[in-house]
């Protein structure tokens, strides 16, 4: 009998065959930590405990990785930190907390934990690579260039998780600035959804309005859960 894929088997082969090619700004470099063993062994764990069905899920966007967080598990908005402590993935990475991952995860003990969470959202990024400028988080809609030259790149990216079992009569973006405008911008030129969810981005959450973080995450429960009823 064939072997059917599931949900994190399909998402495993898209991040461990992610490359980009595109001659970067000077300075700037492309984190890719799908590229080691290591690496490749936490992430196949967290999606075998998450992902492994074919259950529809809700793709939920954030900007790219950052270099505290994804950019060194390779778990959206997920820290070494919240990779062992809440996903149960034993890591040997430098345990760093990153400011979106801890409202991400504060959000998720919210819902339920995340068995819950995961069962209907998977959180990802418009741009699954991260970036880098002189050793500081580079978002690639800050150089209007490499946006230009890495949009083929993106919308390659989006089609995929589409391919991994994705709803898409909605998904949720987390960012109302420059990300909003990019994302609404490719959805209209793809149609990639039918609907499009916007709220606050968890690390201007907690750098700016850390003092309202209540009132953010029952925002977020909101959202989320109307989501689910569309």
């Amino acid at each position: 009998m064939k072997h059917l894929s599931t949900f994190g088997e399909r998402a495993f082969r898209f991040y461990t065959s992610l490359e980009l090619r595109n001659k970067l700004p000077r300075g700037v470099v492309a984190m890719n930590p799908y590229r080691t063993p290591r690496n490749r062994d936490y992430i196949r764990l967290f999606l075998r405990k998450f992902f492994s069905d074919n259950h529809k899920r809700v793709l939920v966007f954030g900007i790219n990785p950052g270099r505290f967080g994804a950019g060194i598990t390779g778990v959206t908005f997920t820290d070494p930190v919240a990779l062992e402590t809440f996903c149960g993935v034993p890591n040997d990475l430098p345990k760093k907390r990153e400011l979106s991952s801890v409202f991400i995860y504060e959000f998720i003990k919210l819902w339920g934990g995340p068995n819950k969470f995961y069962r209907d959202f998977f959180l990802t990024a418009v741009s699954p690579l991260g970036f880098v400028k002189y050793g500081r988080n580079f978002n690639f809609y800050d150089h209007p260039a490499l946006l230009r030259d890495i949009k083929p790149f993106l919308i390659r990216s989006i089609e995929s998780q589409l391919g991994f079992g994705a709803r898409r009569d909605a998904a949720i973006v987390l960012g109302t600035g420059k990300i909003r405008q990019v994302f609404e911008d490719l959805n209209r030129e793809c149609s990639f959804f039918k609907a499009v969810h916007v709220l606050e981005h968890p690390r201007f959450i907690m750098q700016y309005r850390r003092r309202k973080l209540r009132d953010y995450l029952r925002k977020y429960c909101e959202v989320f859960r109307q989501v689910l009823i569309e």
